[in-house]
């Protein structure tokens, strides 16, 4: 199969959340099974363009051409990076800078999505799916279809929307319809219209040939009012197209027997390296180095979605249950100074490290005992299946991804970890209640970390769902 494989962002090059991760993870696996995929992106200014230089690359707008640079990083699915100065060049931030989204947002992702539907005749290339990823290319499939139809290849090619977040739906005033390059006619409630507004991910839901989600249980979420962000009555009309498909992980990078990070190393039957790092972790982070403590982990973004409010209310019962917390991640400023001056109230119980720390994360990620996500929504979440891999029960919400990953401890000899679901910090406290108490029980907390470490979270099973996905839109 050839892709034509579109985001916003591809780690190690850029990445704010697991749209990322994903676009740098996917297309490797997909490659690696036998497909030909080609990876489009911006140049942002964050990006050293050392990789070898193409041409220029020609991209139709208003009626007239306008010039992109085009990098690439070679590799089983190479990256094209579209240069713009104007839009990518000379920003610091992908999005936005000091909390606010850049102005041109409408005009830099539809310059963006154009100059990766141009990329294939540029290169000589035939792809038969376009995979475009969240609403900074969801115009992407409205354009193939009516930008791109005298083109063979674009006749035939299927496209397919993933949604890795519903609640970023790139909505702009309706003044910038035109100056997008759009039509009026697609300003209308059964196309793009929302609430008023130029819906980017609208545009992707309605006019793509499929639609995914990271996960199964956020696919049928997003189809209801409560999970469908106002745009459930679109999502159950499409509900037929919409399918959820697990996220991965990166088994060679998130490995607790070949960490780079870990001062020790371990795996599933050889857990005295998880003593280790915990210990470590513990001198690092300058907490009591106390073995018999079972130590909690945070990481990510603090923000409501991630059920820090819950964590806010429970805070003082959950210490008085008497564990350690190490926290690391930023955002809101509320959820960042509750966190820094619970460190200095009780410096022998939490420590917090407000920013983020490649090398500590994985470093929680091994040396903690459980591992907290209360999430309000998830659509996949990864820490919870790098926890698993490390042996760091996980404690979550039963929503989304979550749900999908982790099994509920059964009281005897099913489950992975703790999970429950009414959102209320009662129901959190009520789940780390029970996790507590199973730490003190060594063997059953052995049995419980090894059948976590024993699952399978790698790439191959989602790459062969989306192939068959793609098969299946092919033979259209």
């Amino acid at each position: 199969m050839d892709v034509l494989f579109v985001a916003s962002e591809v780690a190690p090059w850029s990445k704010t959340g697991g749209l990322g991760d994903v676009a740098a993870a996917l297309p490797r696996a997909l490659a690696a099974r036998g497909d030909r995929v080609t990876v489009v992106t911006p140049r942002y200014g964050s990006i050293d363009p050392v990789k070898r230089g193409l041409r220029r690359l020609d991209v139709a707008l208003h009626g007239r051409s306008e010039a992109a640079g085009l990098y690439v990083a070679d590799g089983p699915a190479p990256v094209y990076f579209v240069e713009h100065e104007r839009f990518f060049g000379h920003r610091r931030g992908l999005y936005g800078e000091n909390g606010h989204d850049y102005a041109d947002n409408a005009a830099r992702f539809a310059f963006f999505t154009r100059a990766a539907l141009d990329l294939p005749a540029a290169l000589g290339l035939a792809p038969r799916i376009v995979h475009l990823n969240d609403w900074q290319t969801g115009l992407g499939a409205w354009m193939l279809r009516h930008e791109k139809q005298d083109l063979a290849w674009a006749r035939a090619a299927r496209s397919v929307l993933t949604v890795h977040n519903l609640a970023y739906q790139g909505n702009f005033p309706k003044q910038a319809v035109p100056a997008v390059g759009l039509p009026w006619e697609v300003f209308r409630h059964e196309a793009m219209e929302f609430y008023d507004q130029l819906n980017f991910l609208k545009a992707g839901l309605v006019f793509a040939d499929a639609v995914t989600t990271v996960s199964p249980t956020y696919a049928r979420e997003i189809l209801t009012p409560e999970h469908g962000n106002g745009l459930d009555p679109q999502l159950r009309h499409r509900a037929r197209d919409l399918h959820g498909i697990l996220n991965g992980i990166d088994v060679e990078e998130w490995n607790p027997e070949t960490d780079r990070h870990l001062p020790a190393r371990f795996g599933c039957g050889d857990l005295a390296g998880k003593a280790a790092c915990k210990e470590a972790l513990q001198r690092e982070l300058g907490l009591p180095v106390r073995p018999e403590v079972p130590l909690i982990g945070m990481v990510g973004r603090l923000a409501e979605q991630k059920g820090l409010d819950l964590v806010s209310a429970a805070l003082p019962d959950l210490l008085r249950l008497g564990p350690q917390l190490a926290v690391l991640g930023s955002g809101r400023h509320d959820y960042e100074d509750l966190f820094r001056r619970a460190a200095r109230e009780r410096p022998d119980q939490v420590a917090a490290h407000v920013g983020f720390d490649e090398g500590l994360a994985h470093r929680i990620e091994a040396g903690a005992d459980l591992f907290l996500m209360p999430s309000r929504f998830e659509p996949c979440g990864l820490n919870q299946m790098y926890s698993l891999r490390y042996g760091t029960v996980p404690v979550v919400r039963a929503v989304g991804g979550l749900e999908d990953t982790v099994e509920d401890y059964d009281g005897y000899r099913r489950g992975t970890g703790f999970a429950f679901r009414e959102y209320h910090p009662r129901a959190l406290l009520t789940a780390l209640r029970r996790a507590l108490d199973l730490f003190r029980d060594r063997r059953a907390w052995t049995g419980l970390m090894e059948r976590g470490m024993a699952q399978d979270f790698g790439w191959d099973r989602s790459a062969q769902a989306y192939e068959r996905l793609f098969a299946e839109l092919s033979s259209r």
